[in-house]
């Protein structure tokens, strides 16, 4: 204290820290102790590219299935044969097609149907029954525009080969039979067929990738098909989807709607991708948990701080700075630990993310909102983290803290 002239005792006032100094004071204590700053924000860095990384992976899954569906449609509608009142399967008429064909949005129709009694082997010799789950169908040239499919390899069933034993395989049934080559022969129905074709996957009706394809005609002349489709595929106009799903049972079998089953195959995509999103709310808790960990290391490498830096503390109260000041700076030095893990994490949850979506073939997307609520939700706990060493700091005598010096 002074005794200025007009006889008025004043107190002396502490210097006031700018947020500048504050920041700098912060920043001397992380860069005096790199390892251990380095092993604290790895902490907080792998909560945070947890969670930017399930967010963006589950955003990019979301981007892929939309971007299918955009490619692919979604008015694409899928009729099948129910079950009867004593739990038998129902068959639809072989005159469901043509019925279908007459609703007036429905753009495009098509068929396959299921033949029970025939077999692929990719030759004679291969023992009866070891048939690799492929299933055998009839199908129209019509079948392919109608799903959305492509073909991988060869031809499809055309005019001039439907009527012949010519088989297409799909994506699945192909690998299961090892067969590629169009020309190569396979033992199908107690017949030789020649294989013309491979398809793609088809996303909207992925029965047909574990199907041999004959055509409809063929397969009433060589396999005894009966002709009754098992599987009807519609394309309505987008705006009319609903209406004609509607009316699709009753037009299929008017005798009995009950026992036609109708379904939009895009409704199967649109459930997986909410199946995903609740496995990414369970990721998202995993990855929280990891955050808090990364806090808990913050809060314990402050706190070593604070002990083994107890002469600065005491040295700075004894010239003056106050107990705020010290809170001030170690929960600036808190902050800006878990700040460096912050975007130490949202750089690896980019890349992490980006990496995988390039495996895949799918867009990258991470959501800008990830990377800041990560940031935001680590800036918290870090300032939590630190807030408890701060005020122990603060609170040191200078005497307590210049005692061990």
């Amino acid at each position: 204290m002074s005794r200025p002239r007009h006889g008025h005792v004043t107190a002396l006032r502490p210097a006031r820290l700018r947020p500048a100094d504050i920041f700098r004071l912060g920043g001397t204590g992380l860069r005096t102790r790199p390892l251990r700053v380095f092993l604290s924000a790895l902490g907080i860095a792998i909560g945070v590219a947890a969670i930017v990384a399930v967010v963006g992976i589950s955003s990019s899954s979301r981007a892929e299935v939309d971007r299918r569906l955009d490619k692919l449609g979604t008015n694409l509608l899928r009729v099948a044969p129910g079950q009867t009142p004593d739990g038998r399967k129902s068959s639809l008429p072989e005159e469901a097609v043509p019925m279908i064909g007459r609703i007036g949005p429905v753009q495009q129709v098509a068929a396959v149907g299921a033949i029970e009694d025939a077999a692929v082997y990719r030759n004679e010799h291969v023992p009866v029954g070891r048939t690799s789950s492929v299933q055998v169908a009839a199908a129209g040239p019509r079948l392919l525009p109608a799903i959305g499919g492509h073909v991988d390899t060869g031809r499809w069933l055309e005019s001039a080969t439907e009527d012949y034993p010519a088989v297409v395989l799909g994506s699945r049934a192909a690998r299961r039979l090892d067969a590629y080559t169009p020309g190569m022969r396979l033992w199908l129905g107690g017949k030789w067929f020649s294989l013309v074709g491979v398809l793609d996957p088809v996303p909207l009706a992925p029965e047909i990738d574990n199907s041999a394809l004959v055509g409809w005609r063929a397969a009433q002349t060589y396999l005894h098909f009966d002709g009754h489709p098992s599987n009807i595929y519609v394309r309505a106009r987008n705006s009319q989807v609903t209406a004609v799903r509607d009316v699709l049972a009753a037009t299929a079998n008017p005798a009995e709607p009950n026992e036609v089953m109708v379904s939009r195959p895009s409704d199967a995509l649109a459930a997986r991708e909410a199946t995903e999103s609740a496995l990414t709310g369970l990721l998202l808790g995993l990855g929280g948990v990891a955050l808090l960990v990364g806090g808990v290391g913050v809060g314990n490498t402050m706190i070593i701080s604070v002990l083994e830096r107890r002469p600065e503390i005491g040295l700075r109260r004894a010239l003056g700075a106050t107990g705020g000041q010290i809170r001030g700076q170690f929960v600036t030095e808190s902050l800006l630990l878990s700040a460096l893990g912050g975007l130490g994490g949202l750089v690896l949850g980019t890349v992490i993310t980006a990496g995988y979506a390039y495996a895949r073939g799918w867009p990258t997307e991470v959501p800008m909102w990830s990377g800041a609520a990560g940031i935001a939700v680590t800036l918290a706990i870090g300032g939590i983290a630190g807030l408890y060493p701060a005020v122990r700091a603060g609170r040191l005598a200078p005497t307590e803290a210049l005692a061990g010096v």
